[in-house]
């Protein structure tokens, strides 16, 4: 059985998104970035939907800043993990 290809959690959105406005998609290589997204959605809970516009209707906009703070948060948490690593 295989899943249709529209799903997809709306948490990597975000984090690409918040990846790119860091200027991080443009810093680091793919290794470390994939590794970044891979523990930050592990922060974070997942949030599964097929279309891009179903957010629009199903979530507040207090609940979209709450899931963008929440992946801010994760993402720092994961970069900085990821940094100390580099560095030992």
């Amino acid at each position: 059985m295989k899943l249709d290809d529209d799903i997809h959690n709306y948490y990597e959105h975000l984090v690409l998104e918040r990846i790119e406005q860091m200027g991080l998609d443009k810093a680091e290589n793919q290794d470390y970035l994939a590794d970044l997204c891979c523990l930050t959605l592990n922060q974070v809970p997942p949030r599964y939907i097929r279309y891009e516009v179903d957010m629009a209707f199903y979530v507040s906009p207090n609940e979209r800043h709450q899931m963008e703070m929440n992946v801010a948060t994760a993402l720092t948490k994961a970069k900085e993990f990821l940094d100390k690593k580099r560095q030992e």
